[in-house]
């Protein structure tokens, strides 16, 4: 019965579904946001390192050195993570042009410019009279004028994930723009003698200037605002995300791929991580300025609150593995799995229990992870626990990565222990059933005959 269904899922669901991640467009952009992940992982801890002292005792002279310095070691985030879409832009025009066989690095760059060409920059107010000769009788007032820069500015926060939608279709254009000049044989042909990396420069010169005048033409010269506009699009969208009902469908889907043997994350994640970054970034910006933070459900919540050793909630499945299983081939299994589960790596359990097409382990596999974040869910929303502020490695130990993704809050170390014994509990009565069975096998009984 199952494997019937399997092959249904296969050929009614699952496969478009896959074939849908891997559309050229929505592979560069997973390819093109998964670039950044380093990024953004690192300057998370620096955003962790920051605001230490909101959990260490102030008489610390580490913590009176951090506080100090507060502000110079939150730059490198506001210089990677604060500006993420400009770093994706680039990874997402690289892929789409090495989709069409173009060049990758004329496809990022041509991406930037017309992701750039969004951004308007503004002029700073000029310092005026009356404020130069109050300056003169305030030492202070006149320092503070000294700082005020000068000329043209460009607003940062389009940069960052607020931009981020406008630099996927600023990508795709570029992009998009560069393949019909080379298809239709729109350019500037340099001769076979010209070393590559010229020949390159100068067929870019077309779809350089058809980028250029368009999108100025419309956010410069016709002063038609695309971020504002696409920002009351995606709103919604965003908003509807950050929702239990929405988490909820995630999860499931997550683990019901997974039950028949399909990369559930790779899946669901290459359609919902955009998203993700923008209640991630919504948060660590909410966080650095000290004010309510507004999300749920980004991506380190599931990590760190429901994959807890892998999708299904694994460690827990682990943890019985080792310590109650009597058959021989689960305790093996157990020995074998648990150190990768306690790093979030759970393949070994997938396909070496199998949890894939087993009926009796993919029930809690869906029902647990499910479970889990119902309580993470209540339990952040009632402020039992910090909402999520960075983004750790995802192979830390699931305490410690909870620890660190809220923001050093100590309360999701119980948490994340309690949904361990939560999964343990959850298993249990299905680890023991399938124990049993296999237990019958090794004794070369006939477990149908029951």
């Amino acid at each position: 019965m199952f494997e019937k269904l399997a092959d249904i899922l296969d050929t009614k669901f699952s496969t478009p579904m896959a074939k849908l991640a891997e559309q050229r467009h929505l592979r560069a952009v997973r390819d093109g946001i998964v670039a950044t992940l380093p990024l953004i992982i690192v300057s998370s801890m620096f955003m962790v390192i920051a605001f230490l002292p909101n959990s260490l005792p102030a008489e610390w002279g580490f913590t009176q050195f951090i506080m100090e310095n507060q502000f110079k070691i939150l730059l490198p985030y506001r210089m990677s993570m604060y500006i993420m879409t400009l770093y994706a832009v680039f990874g997402i025009g690289f892929s789409l042009s090495r989709s069409y066989d173009l060049d990758g690095l004329s496809g990022g760059i041509l991406s930037e410019l017309a992701f750039l060409l969004t951004i308007i920059p503004k002029m700073s107010p000029a310092v005026t009279e009356g404020i130069t000769k109050l300056a003169e009788n305030n030492q202070e007032l006149a320092d503070f004028v000294a700082q005020v820069p000068a000329g043209l500015v460009i607003p940062m926060p389009n940069l960052g994930s607020a931009g981020m939608f406008i630099g996927i279709l600023a990508a795709f254009f570029a992009v998009e723009v560069y393949r019909l000049t080379q298809t239709s044989g729109f350019k500037i042909s340099m001769p076979p003698q010209v070393p590559a990396s010229v020949a390159r420069s100068f067929e870019s010169l077309t779809p350089a200037a058809i980028i250029l005048l368009v999108v100025a033409t419309i956010t410069m010269f016709l002063d038609i605002d695309v971020h504002g506009i696409v920002a009351k699009i995606v709103t919604p969208l965003v908003h509807a995300s950050d929702t239990l009902p929405s988490a909820i469908v995630i999860v499931f889907l997550t683990t019901f791929f997974w039950s028949f043997g399909i990369h559930g994350a790779s899946i669901v994640g290459s359609l919902v991580r955009p998203v993700w970054l923008i209640l991630l970034d919504e948060n660590i910006q909410a966080f650095a300025d000290k004010t309510t933070i507004p999300n749920i459900a980004a991506e380190p919540f599931y990590q760190w609150f429901v994959w807890i050793g892998g999708a299904g909630s694994a460690l827990g499945l682990a943890i019985l593995l080792v310590f109650m299983a009597k058959s021989k081939y689960l305790k093996t299994l157990g020995r074998t799995a648990i150190v990768p589960a306690i790093f979030n790596i759970n393949e070994p359990i997938i396909f070496g229990l199998p949890i894939v097409l087993n009926p009796t382990i993919i029930i809690p596999f869906n029902l647990v992870p499910l479970v889990s974040l119902v309580i993470s869910w209540f339990a952040t929303k009632l402020g039992l626990v910090n909402p999520v502020v960075s983004s750790p490695a995802w192979t830390l130990p699931g305490p410690i990565g909870a620890f660190l993704a809220t923001g050093t809050d100590w309360r999701a170390i119980i948490l994340s222990i309690v949904l361990i014994l939560v999964s343990v509990v959850g298993y249990y009565p299905f680890v023991k059933i399938y124990d049993r069975q296999l237990l019958k096998e090794e004794a070369g009984q006939d477990i149908t005959a029951e």
